[in-house]
């Protein structure tokens, strides 16, 4: 993987991430302008202590249009991504949930009705300049190049002042908010540890002061022990429903080792993780009667606090059990947080098992 890095004439970064050294780039320096400035700030919810991200400028950022951003053949004035064709891609959002100090209110975190600045990066990954081609179909060489890009990325926002968290997720499909249908994924890098994984965390910290170990291993070795829920495996991964799966589709795929974060991974890990998570992201697209949306998130060790008790893992769900039926989240589910699940882990799991990875 090679490397190259640039600054656009609106001042934001790009990197171009090729799998042979050598390619050279005219007018990398153009970009669409103006770039919004960004207006995020946090709020504090003083009933439960979360965060919330305010970017109400977002509301007007890229969407399907006659060109679209990320392909070669985009006319100066939409191009994101100049500079001709590309393998991945990595360059700073136009419209970052995050950027913004703007606070309203004590400015600190403190108070009731606290706020504070929204700091950290927000960057689109494009896996591709083909337009096509989905990462589920790309070559095992260009998922590798994919990886790649993700661990740099993450150990670059991990050393910015005031990163907390860094997260590389995917929407796939218009139904799951995906504003482009260019294949591309995002990477946040938060200035706190959102609360979902912060929660994973304390459990992890409980887990292991009580002398139980990491509990992300002892989830792993309980679900392959068990097996009816294990998707697939290979000698460093394992992919399954898991226990308590909350969507119609839901695989989890562990490393075996543990490790912190992607960057971390050793190359046959690598190697490895491209064939078996394109496998997991090609049965998404054939276990239903058409390719299902879907969401994917990995979930990595904090930047700087407690980064022995994570494990580094991907999630992959749909909330489609096929074309025309979909899991809604009822008053209950958003109101008080309990969620329903209405799906069969075990028949979930052996559909995908079943799936087709082939052609």
């Amino acid at each position: 993987m090679h490397r190259t890095s640039a600054t656009l004439t609106d001042g934001r970064h790009i990197h171009y991430y090729d799998e042979q050294p050598g390619r050279t780039r005219a007018d990398v320096r153009h970009a669409p302008v103006p770039t919004p400035v960004p207006s995020s700030s946090l709020r504090r919810d003083p009933t439960t202590r979360e965060w919330i991200l305010m970017a109400p400028h977002r509301r007007g950022r890229s969407a399907a249009g006659p060109h679209c951003p990320l392909c070669t053949d985009a006319p100066p004035e939409a191009a994101e991504v100049p500079g001709g064709a590309y393998d991945v891609a990595v360059f700073d959002n136009r419209f970052p949930a995050l950027g913004g100090p703007h606070p309203t209110g004590p400015a600190d975190g403190s108070g009731l009705l606290a706020s504070a600045p929204a700091p950290g990066r927000c960057e689109v990954i494009s896996y591709s300049s083909d337009h096509a081609t989905p990462l589920a179909r790309l070559p095992l060489s260009r998922v590798r190049t994919v990886v790649d890009a993700w661990a740099d990325r993450t150990r670059e926002l991990n050393r910015v002042d005031g990163v907390e968290q860094v997260v590389c997720f995917e929407n796939r499909g218009a139904q799951v908010g995906a504003s482009l249908d260019h294949p591309h994924g995002q990477i946040y890098a938060y200035p706190w540890v959102p609360d979902r994984f912060r929660r994973m965390q304390e459990t992890a910290r409980q887990e292991r002061a009580r002398g139980e170990g990491c509990v992300f291993c002892r989830v792993l070795e309980a679900e392959e022990h068990e097996g009816s829920r294990v998707v697939a495996r290979s000698a460093r991964w394992t992919a399954f429903v898991p226990f308590a799966a909350r969507w119609p589709f839901e695989v989890h795929l562990y490393a075996r080792r543990h490790v912190p974060d992607l960057s971390a991974l050793q190359e046959e890990e690598r190697d490895d993780l491209c064939d078996i998570y394109r496998s997991v992201l090609r049965r998404f697209e054939t276990v239903a009667d058409r390719p299902l949306p879907y969401m994917a998130v990995w979930v990595q060790a904090p930047a700087r606090h407690d980064r022995e008790l994570a494990h580094l893992r991907a999630q992959v769900f749909s909330d489609h059990w096929d074309s025309g039926s979909v899991k809604r989240m009822a008053a209950g589910e958003l109101g008080a947080g309990a969620f329903v699940s209405e799906t069969d882990p075990e028949r979930a799991a052996e559909a995908l098992r079943r799936a087709p990875v082939t052609a």
